[in-house]
Parts: C-alpha cells; sequence; structure tokens
C-alpha cells in the first residue's frame, strides 16, 4: 500500500468563490479557468501550433477531469466528456493566496497561518534597505530591475545591462516571492545560490514567501534560463503530511520543487530536473517504492513554460504530454496503490496579465473505484493521503475516501 501525490502545477478548473478578491493587474480572477478555457480554445481551432484540434486527455478524462471542471464552475468542457471511471472531485482552498507554497502547505494539510507580504506593483518595488541589503550580499553598488514582471521579459530587458555591470536583476510578481535572476558563467551559478541562501532569512521575517534563483546563460539576444533555478522558502510552522508519514517511520520520496517548498522538511530523497526527466523519476518510483511510502511529485512546466507567459498551445500540448505519459504509468501501479492528481492554483493562458489565478483544482484519484468526492478542501487531500497509508493525519483536513 503507496500513495503517490502528484501536483500539475497551476493546472487550476475555474469555480474559486473568493476570485473576485485576487487580481491581475487591476481586473479580478472571476471567471479564470484554466482547463476550461484550454479546452474552448482548442476546439475552436485557436490552439493549433505543435498541436490540433480539441483537447485531448483521454487518460485524464477517464479519471474524471471535464467532470470536475463542470463541477467546480459549471463551464462547458469540449472533448472532456467521458464517464469517470476514478474518484474525482474538485478542491477549494482555504489559504489566502494563489501561489506555490500556499497551495502546497494546504494540500499537505497545514493552510498558511498568516497573510503574506507582497511588494507594490510600482517602481521601484522594494525598500530601499532590501535593495541595501542585497547590494551588500551581492558585492555590488545596486540591483537591475527592481519592478514586476515575468522572468524571461527581465533577462531580455536587464540581461546585457547585468553582464556589463555584474548587478544582479531582481524582480517580482503578484506572488509573496523575491526572485533574483543572474547569469551563471559571468555572475556564478554558486555565488547566485550563495545570495539568495544569505538573503532569504531577511525577506523570511517579512513573510515574503520564497526567494527563488533564476539562472540563466547566453549572450544578448540569445539568453535563456537554465534548470538550476532554486527556491528559497520559509519552512513550514507546523508538521505537514511529509513529516506524518515519515514520523510514522515511511519513507517519503520528493520528485521536482517539493524539497524547495517544504525546505526538506520530512522528505528522504529528492530527484529534480525537467518535467520529461521528473515523470521518468516518477515511474522509477512506482517500480521501487517502498510499501507504505509517500511519492509527492511537482511537474511545473505547465506554470513556469506556460501559463504565464499565456500560451495556449503550449499549455495544451503539455496537458496532452502529461495524459500520454501520466498514462503509461497506471498499469505498473500496484493493486492497493492511491493516486492522486491535483493542482496548486490555476494559471488561465487565456486571461489578462500573466500571474497565477485564483481557482479550485481537481482532485483525481486511481485506485479506489470510481464515483463523485464532491466539493473538498485542499486539507482534506492530506487527510485522505494519510488515512490510505494509515498514519495520523494533524491538519484540520477530513478524509474523503
Amino acid at each position: 500500500m503507496r500513495a503517490f501525490l502528484v501536483v500539475m502545477d497551476s493546472v487550476g478548473i475555474g469555480g474559486a468563490p473568493d476570485a473576485g478578491e485576487y487580481f491581475n493587474g487591476a481586473l479580478p480572477d472571476t471567471g479564470s479557468n484554466t482547463v476550461g478555457h484550454i479546452a474552448g480554445a482548442c476546439a475552436a481551432g485557436a490552439a493549433e501550433q505543435g498541436r490540433s484540434g480539441a483537447l485531448h486527455l483521454p487518460v485524464l478524462d477517464t479519471l474524471g477531469l471535464g467532470a470536475a471542471v463542470r463541477l467546480a464552475s459549471g463551464a462547458p468542457t469540449p472533448g472532456l466528456s467521458r464517464v469517470p471511471t476514478g474518484r474525482w472531485g474538485a478542491a477549494t482552498e482555504t489559504s489566502r493566496g494563489k501561489d506555490t507554497p500556499s497551495g502546497h502547505w494546504d494540500l499537505a494539510g497545514l493552510p498558511v497561518p498568516w497573510e503574506w507580504h507582497y511588494f507594490p506593483d510600482k517602481q521601484p518595488a522594494f525598500p530601499e534597505a532590501i535593495v541595501q541589503t542585497v547590494g551588500a550580499l551581492a558585492g555590488t553598488d545596486g540591483i537591475l530591475g527592481n519592478c514586476h514582471g515575468s522572468g524571461t521579459a527581465m533577462i531580455e530587458r536587464f540581461g546585457a545591462e547585468h553582464l556589463r555591470t555584474g548587478k544582479p536583476i531582481c524582480y517580482t510578481s503578484a506572488d509573496s516571492v523575491f526572485q533574483i535572476a543572474a547569469h551563471e558563467d559571468t555572475f556564478g551559478l554558486e555565488r547566485l545560490l550563495a545570495l539568495c541562501a544569505a538573503l532569504a532569512p531577511h525577506l523570511h521575517a517579512m513573510k515574503v514567501g520564497r526567494v527563488i534563483a533564476r539562472p540563466f546563460v547566453g549572450t544578448e539576444g540569445a539568453f535563456r534560463r537554465t534548470g538550476n533555478r532554486r527556491d528559497y522558502a520559509i519552512t513550514p510552522p507546523a508538521p505537514v503530511l511529509t513529516n506524518w508519514v515519515q514520523d510514522a517511520g515511511r519513507r517519503v520520496f520528493a520528485v521536482g520543487k517539493i524539497g524547495d517548498i517544504f525546505s526538506m522538511q520530512g522528505i528522504d530523497e529528492l530527484c529534480k530536473g525537467t518535467d520529461a526527466e521528473l515523470m521518468r523519476h516518477l515511474g522509477d518510483l512506482v517500480d521501487r517504492a517502498p510499501d507504505g511510502s509517500l511519492t509527492f511529485a511537482n511537474f511545473v512546466e505547465f506554470d513556469s513554460l506556460w501559463g504565464h507567459r499565456r500560451d495556449v498551445s503550449g499549455y495544451a500540448r503539455a496537458l496532452e504530454w502529461f495524459d500520454g505519459a501520466i498514462g503509461g504509468l497506471l498499469p505498473r501501479l500496484r493493486a492497493d496503490d492511491l493516486l492522486c492528481l491535483t493542482a496548486d492554483h490555476g494559471n488561465d493562458p487565456t486571461w489578462h496579465g500573466t500571474d497565477h489565478t485564483r481557482e479550485r483544482v481537481p482532485v483525481l484519484i486511481h485506485g479506489l473505484g470510481s464515483g463523485s468526492l464532491g466539493h473538498v478542501a485542499f486539507a482534506d487531500v492530506a487527510a485522505s493521503v494519510a488515512s490510505h497509508l494509515g498514519v495520523r493525519s494533524l491538519g484540520p483536513g477530513r478524509s474523503f475516501l
């Protein structure tokens, strides 16, 4: 008996009851629907780059994805109309945020117990004291950026100046983050990671959720980010699902960003890489993870490569790739395994702005029969995984198993 909890980063399904309290620029997230709007765009022939036709997700839809979208938001789901054979539902977040830590902590049984600090969408975005601290830690006479922006745009805008001056590129978003981009060769990867590690305690004291290292390589006009991103997140202030399982003497495996999100709390083994590499790691764990273990995985490229860039075709391609890949793993699961596919927030690529969208998320379960779970809370996911593994749940959630 094992559990595999897989987060499809940003694969929201609309319908969050408080979406009007969250914004992309000046416009609220009311009506955003990542999967629903992608399905609509595909059916309308508006997502034809590198793929064609209706959104094709036979595995996810059979598990209940289309049904979950309709439950969450009432939206039509062209191309997603199969009768579910898995257990399916829609989860609503308790935490006050639409960011990675808020969603993952909540899914792991710990709704965030405070309000995050967000930097204002103006220039300069950061207090002078923070700018001075970054400069002192980096050994530079200032920073570049000091504003809201997407990572690729920041590198294109400030990359050449960064190469000339050596100043780190610092930016933020609608999330509670402080991101630092620097060139791996001229600034140095280890220097960037050391800078972020030293800065993180200053930002965490302000309740800024993450300091993120964003290394890149290349020359002017041809910069590209590398896979050496590192997140320095606030340590959860109470035990979460990974701790519950590990404290019960079980093994916990983290795939992707999970180690960073939980500051390695309750994690025995970590593997990182591109989503394609992570899928291979997940398959390896399906084959070798011991009885009683938890594998907690995050697939981030839906969000980082396609959602923030508002690339509908790219997001659709990623969903279709994931559908095929996860379908290849299902026959390799043991009869008493639980596989739960979910998400941490939305990032509707048809929406205005470039930030996450406040949405409900799917809960799709393979291995425990079929039927609707109805509406559940994020924290119920942790309670249910714990129940399946026979370990004590210490969070507010209730098992839906």
